[in-house]
Formats: C-alpha cells, sequence, structure tokens
C-alpha cells in the first residue's frame, strides 16, 4: 500500500516572512480584514431572508420594552418549572400569588435595560437569558440532591463552590454538565459573531437614564413588596422561601441582603446606655468553689414531640424517657429560626445568645461572619468563670465550618466524627446519636475544672425514605392514606425513639459521676416532613421542645422561651452571670425596647465598632484543638506472607486515621482504634511514620507525634524533631464547608 505523506506545515518560513512585513503591509492587511468583514455584513444583511426579516426587526425595536416584559414573564415561568421540577407546580405559583411572579419578572426585566448600552443587543439579551436559565437550572439539579436550594453562600468562597458539586453529584453527572456548559458557551460565542448589530442612532446616555430609572422603580417596588408582604425579608426556612417568593428574588437576597444593616440612632452614646457602666460585660456568678455544675446542652437534630402532630397514630409513645423528664422538670416549647433544615441557625442563637431575624434573609452567620472572625459565645463566658469548654458533633468537622468557628467561639476542644469510631448507623448513613455519650463523658473527664459540653446530634437528620427500610419498626403508624408519606413518618419516629433511649444513657451517664450537672435538650427544627400548622396541636410551625435535667435541685418552671433566650435563662437560674448578650437578656428581657436595643448590640458586636466592649474584647483569637484525646503508635509487626504490608498497632485510631512515611500518605486500612494495616509500603530504617486524623476535602484535623521506623521496631522520635502543634490551625487549610 502507498504511504501516504502529509506535507508539514512551514512555521518557521511563515514566522520569517511576518518578521520582514512592513508596518505597511500589516495595515493593508488589516484593512482587508476589516474591509472583508464588512462585505460580508453588508451581504448579510442585504440577503433575502434579512430583507424579509427587515420589517420584522424594525417593530421588534419599536416594541422592544413590551417584547423583554413578555419574555421576562416567560423566563421566570421556565426557571420556577426547573426549580421546583414541574411545569404544573411553577404554573400553580404564578396564578395563585401573581403579585410574587410579576415582581420576579419585573426583576429580570431590569436585567434587560442594560442591552440598551451595546450595539450587539440580540447578544447581550441572549447573555442575560443563559444567566438567568443557568441560575434555574443549577437549582433544579441542586434540589435533587439536598434540601437547601442554590444560594450565595455557595458562592462565597471559591473552594466551597467547585466542592458543593463534587460532594452531590456522580462523576457522570458531572461530565454531562460540563458538556452542557461547554456547549452553551460555543453558542454564546456563536451568536456574538452571527446576532449582528443594531444600525440606528446609540443614544447611550438616554439609555443609562433609563437603566437608573429602571433600578429605581425595582428599588420603590421592592420597599412597596416588603411592606405589602408580598415578600418577606427574614426566611424561617430558605427552602420554603424559595416556594413562596420565587427564584430571582431569593437568591438575590442572600447575595445582596447580608449581615446586619447599621440600625437607626446608633452610636458611641446609645451603647454606652444599654451598657449601664458596664454591666453587660461583667464575669460573676453567686455559687461557691465546688457548687458550680456541669453544663451539658444537647441539640437533637429535627427534633420534637411526635405526639403534636395531628393526622396519624403512633403504636406507643416514642419519647417514654423524655416525657417522664418533661413531667418532672423545666420544660417548654422551644421557638427556633428556622423549620425543615438551618440547624447552624439554631445553634448561632443558642450559642451566642442573638437573634437571626437582624440578619438577612437565608444566611448563616456559621459560613459567613463567624468562620473568618472572632466572636464571644457560651463558651467565652463560661471560660472566664474557669469551665473547660467542649464541642462534639457526630458528622464532619467541616459541617457548616463548625471545625473554624468554634475556634473562632472561644471552645477549648471539638470533637467531630473524625475522632469517633462510629459503628451504628441508619439506613439513611447518618450517625446513631449513642456515640455521643463515651465522647461527652471524655469531655468531661479532659480537665480537672468543670466543664461546658455543647453537642449536636445528627441522628434525626433527613430525607427520610418513603420506601419501608425497617422490617420489625418499634413504632408503627397509621392512619395516613398515603403509604409513601406514613412509611417516611415511621423511619423518622423510629429514629427519634432511639434519640430518646440516646438522652436516657446520657442521663444515667452523667449520674454516676456523682458531680452536680444539667443537661438540656432540645430540638433544633422541625422534620422536614411539609407540615403545616394546621397539622400541629401548637399551631406554630417553629416550635420544638426542650427540657432541662439536673441533679441539684432546680426549681421545675415550665414555659415557652425563644432559642436565643435559653443560654442566659439556664445561667440565671443557675446564678451565673457572664457574656455580654446573656446578661443583657438577663437584665432586659421584660422592657420595653428590648429587642430594639438587642439589635444595636449585635450590631455594635458583630459589625460596628464594639463600642460595649471598651477595648477589651473577651475574645481576640482562638486556640482550640481538635480531639481531646491523641493518636498514639505503640509497635508495628510485619504481616505474615505479605511483602512490604504491617499492622501498626496504638491508641484512639479512627476510620480517619490516614498514615504518612515521610509526609507521604500511604494505602492503609484500618480495622479498629488499635489496629491498622498499612499497605504496600517499604519500609526503611530512619522513616518517619505519623498519623493524621483527617476530614473532608484533605483537611489536616491533627496529628500524632513523629515516629521513627529503626530495625522493625517504632521509637518517639526526639523531642527536638516533634513539630510544634499549630497554635490557629484552621488557619492552615481552606477546608469545605459542607450543607445539612
Amino acid at each position: 500500500m502507498k504511504k501516504i505523506h502529509f506535507k508539514k506545515p512551514d512555521i518557521k518560513g511563515k514566522i520569517e516572512r511576518l518578521r520582514h512585513l512592513s508596518r505597511e503591509d500589516i495595515k493593508n492587511n488589516l484593512k482587508k480584514r476589516k474591509e472583508r468583514r464588512q462585505r460580508i455584513l453588508e451581504e448579510r444583511k442585504n440577503s433575502a431572508f434579512s430583507r424579509k426579516m427587515a420589517p420584522v426587526y424594525k417593530w421588534m425595536n419599536i416594541f422592544s420594552l413590551p417584547l423583554h416584559a413578555v419574555w421576562a414573564m416567560v423566563i421566570n415561568l421556565i426557571i420556577e418549572s426547573i426549580s421546583r421540577h414541574s411545569v404544573f407546580a411553577a404554573w400553580n405559583y404564578m396564578v395563585e400569588t401573581p403579585l410574587v411572579f410579576l415582581y420576579n419578572a419585573f426583576m429580570i426585566f431590569v436585567t434587560f435595560s442594560i442591552v440598551y448600552l451595546f450595539r450587539r443587543r440580540v447578544f447581550v439579551r441572549i447573555l442575560i437569558s443563559v444567566f438567568w436559565l443557568m441560575l434555574g437550572v443549577v437549582n433544579g439539579a441542586m434540589l435533587l440532591k439536598r434540601v437547601t436550594p442554590f444560594n450565595a453562600q455557595d458562592l462565597k468562597a471559591l473552594t466551597e463552590g467547585l466542592s458543593l458539586f463534587t460532594n452531590y453529584f456522580a462523576v457522570y453527572e458531572l461530565i454531562i454538565m460540563a458538556v452542557g456548559v461547554v456547549a452553551v458557551i460555543i453558542w454564546v460565542i456563536a451568536m456574538w459573531r452571527r446576532g449582528g448589530q443594531y444600525q440606528g442612532k446609540m443614544h447611550r446616555w438616554l439609555a443609562l437614564a433609563g437603566v437608573g430609572i429602571c433600578c429605581g422603580a425595582y428599588v420603590v417596588l421592592t420597599n412597596l413588596a416588603v411592606d405589602h408582604r408580598v415578600v418577606s425579608t427574614y426566611f424561617g426556612n430558605i427552602a420554603f422561601a424559595y416556594e413562596d417568593y420565587g427564584l430571582p428574588y431569593c437568591f438575590s437576597a442572600s447575595l445582596f441582603n447580608t449581615g446586619i444593616d447599621k440600625p437607626n440612632g446608633y452610636s458611641e452614646e446609645t451603647i454606652d446606655e444599654i451598657n449601664k457602666d458596664g454591666t453587660l460585660t461583667k464575669s460573676e456568678t453567686s455559687l461557691k468553689e465546688g457548687e458550680m455544675p456541669n453544663i451539658i446542652f444537647v441539640q437533637l437534630e429535627s427534633f420534637f414531640d411526635p405526639t403534636e402532630v395531628e393526622f396519624y397514630q403512633l403504636s406507643k409513645d416514642p419519647i417514654p424517657f423524655l416525657r417522664s423528664l418533661f413531667n418532672e422538670y423545666s420544660t417548654g416549647y422551644f421557638k427556633v429560626p428556622s423549620v425543615g433544615a438551618g440547624t447552624a441557625n439554631t445553634e448561632f442563637e443558642v450559642l451566642t445568645g442573638m437573634n437571626m431575624r437582624y440578619f438577612g434573609p437565608g444566611e448563616y452567620p456559621f459560613k459567613t461572619k463567624l468562620k473568618t472572625e472572632v466572636c464571644e459565645s457560651a463558651a467565652t463566658a463560661l471560660s472566664a468563670l474557669g469551665y473547660g469548654t467542649h464541642g462534639i458533633h457526630n458528622n464532619g468537622g467541616n459541617f457548616y465550618s463548625r471545625a473554624r468557628v468554634y475556634n473562632n467561639t472561644g471552645f477549648d476542644t471539638f470533637t467531630s466524627k473524625e475522632f469517633m469510631n462510629i459503628l451504628q448507623t441508619t439506613p439513611n448513613n447518618w450517625s446513631k446519636d449513642d456515640i455521643l455519650v463515651e465522647h461527652i463523658m471524655d469531655a468531661l473527664d479532659y480537665d480537672e475544672q468543670q466543664d461546658f459540653v455543647f453537642t449536636i446530634s445528627v441522628q434525626g437528620h433527613g430525607d427520610y425514605p418513603t420506601e419501608k427500610v425497617i422490617e420489625n419498626p418499634e413504632i408503627t403508624v397509621s392512619g395516613m392514606e398515603d403509604q409513601e408519606k406514613q412509611n417516611a413518618w415511621e423511619y423518622y419516629v423510629n429514629q427519634i425513639y432511639e434519640m430518646d433511649q440516646f438522652a436516657r444513657h446520657l442521663v444515667e451517664e452523667v449520674e454516676k459521676r456523682d458531680e452536680p450537672s444539667v443537661i438540656v435538650f432540645y430540638g433544633d427544627h422541625l422534620p422536614t416532613m411539609g407540615l403545616e400548622a394546621k397539622d400541629l396541636k401548637s399551631r406554630y410551625l417553629y416550635n420544638t421542645n426542650y427540657v432541662i435535667w439536673d441533679n441539684i435541685g432546680l426549681e421545675k418552671e415550665d414555659r415557652n422561651i425563644p432559642s436565643y433566650q435559653i443560654m442566659a435563662d439556664v445561667f440565671e437560674r443557675l446564678g451565673i452571670h457572664s457574656g455580654t448578650v446573656f446578661n443583657y437578656h438577663q437584665q432586659r428581657r421584660q422592657t420595653e425596647d428590648y429587642l430594639k436595643d438587642l439589635e444595636l448590640l449585635q450590631y455594635d458586636i458583630l459589625y460596628g465598632e464594639q463600642y460595649v466592649y471598651d477595648g477589651n474584647p473577651p475574645i481576640t483569637e482562638g486556640h482550640m484543638r481538635m480531639g481531646v484525646k491523641d493518636v498514639t503508635l505503640n509497635n508495628i509487626v510485619p504481616q505474615p506472607g505479605e511483602e512490604n504490608s504491617y499492622s501498626l498497632y496504638g491508641e484512639n485510631m479512627t476510620r480517619n486515621s490516614k498514615i504518612f512515611v515521610n509526609g507521604e500518605q500511604q494505602e492503609s486500612k484500618f480495622l479498629n482504634n488499635t489496629h491498622v494495616v498499612l499497605n504496600d509500603c517499604a519500609l526503611e530504617d530512619g522513616d518517619i511514620i505519623t498519623v493524621i486524623q483527617m476530614g473532608s476535602s484533605s483537611t489536616v484535623f491533627a496529628t500524632s507525634q513523629k515516629y521513627v521506623y529503626q530495625n522493625g521496631t517504632l521509637t518517639l522520635a526526639p523531642e527536638e524533631e516533634q513539630d510544634e502543634p499549630a497554635k490557629n490551625w484552621v488557619e492552615a487549610f481552606e477546608g469545605t464547608s459542607d450543607e445539612e
């Protein structure tokens, strides 16, 4: 067969010819290209199709504003259909709440006003349309994988924005998305060339004035919409808000309306008047030494009394132990800031005493302010009185940026699931809560003083399966026509039953210690079950339940309480007066300007000049360590019959213990908390072995001491070769912030 020879392009020759081109030649070439481009445009403009469409284009230009309005409504309907995964649901939204629909359509219409600043109007219209449609597609895709809609918090950091997709989507799904994005980009580029240009006279100053008028009209309309409750500036549940108020408004609100706006009347004099000569920043207690109790807060995921629901029947009480506590100890409804999701916001209110209502709609302070800046909390308030302070959560340390947040709010330690050997999980693969008991005990044993332990549970987390996944449930649910919904409730109440057993186990273990102690159990929000107020005995969607157990003889005082007041309330019952915001609640809760001045105080602490501290803030930097027990190694044994394979023996290892040799991660297999197998690693004398507790996104949470491999044994490396522990370890990594 005859070979085919391809002629290689003469690149060097072309470069040489270009070098000898004169400046005049280059100008001529550019001129020819420009003339050719102009000729092509003229041909297109004078083509039969263009001449036929010219009258249409003329009328489209004349009536472009009404057409923009129609197209804005069409786009709004499309993105809501994608977000709600149903054209019918989007249609019902449009018909049932026409003012909300038109308000969002007007927002889209305003963005189209900028096309008059450009000649390539078709191209700019395409860009704007693609932006809104892509926003709808991304939101719809995210809602297939999680409860929380796509919002501005997902874009706060590039690494988090990228990890968002890798956390929630499979590889093939990401490939499909990438192909789709590339196709859209290619099409948009093609339309830049083919979309043509406006041939009339440009009136850019007039167009700019028109854009300003549109934006001003939008601001006025937004204020009217808020005043007449067409939309709201507070999202109790961001998922419900997207359904009620529409994607355009909710996304833009999460993007631009964050933090706390400067309140009217904010000044140093006003804060001094609220502080009353420093009474808010004092730290004192009426308790004598030895009387201060351990204080344990347990935030139960999606917990409330299931008998509050009126549309089903239960085979037996799912919370017998907590019910017994309700009868003997202080209890009541617990008013939380969110519904169906938003664990971290209830957590924020309890820890800081601050009210979420003053923040932007759908905001998570854990993912904004507290992620990067310090803030006083119950941990700093109790530390000032000599307490050890510990956070515990049986989920990832990066979940809602807790590792950073707990460091920035003054905790001494934080034990996340990376430091737990979790053996029991739910059918949804969430950790069961009983694992928390041993780690609460470890925290209480960590130091000699009394302790504050703040615990976040996860077992009750949704989504709740609509198929029957528990073969022999302890509790059965009946009385519902929808079998899938009944299955979901049956799954949920059986998780609550096990959480009740965890509460019993915890109280029993604390009682065994024979130390003065207080335990506060409460739910963070109602479960994601589509509940309506009419379904509940309390007729209120923001109520969960709380109870305060103690062994020091506190008087039973039943009352309903909001989550931002619970810490101050417990402190007051114990004779503790510490923490600026907690002292404020204790002194001002019954006064006329209580909520108004609380907003001023929150602004001053988080966004203002911190006048209340008079130059002495209670926290300036974090000092937290991850976990309360060190991982150690004590022996290494070659695996029989396997080359370059070893058994490492030690203490306190978990599934997140990663083995490093000379700074490089090795393949390993976790067997139990004392035994890890090191595979395919040829060790040589002098090699340095360390164990790293690693979280998501390769976050290094803790590092063991260095061990030297020598003659088949492990010895601790000399002290001068050991790395000093990082004081601000959270600044050393870019951890992800997983969604709840």
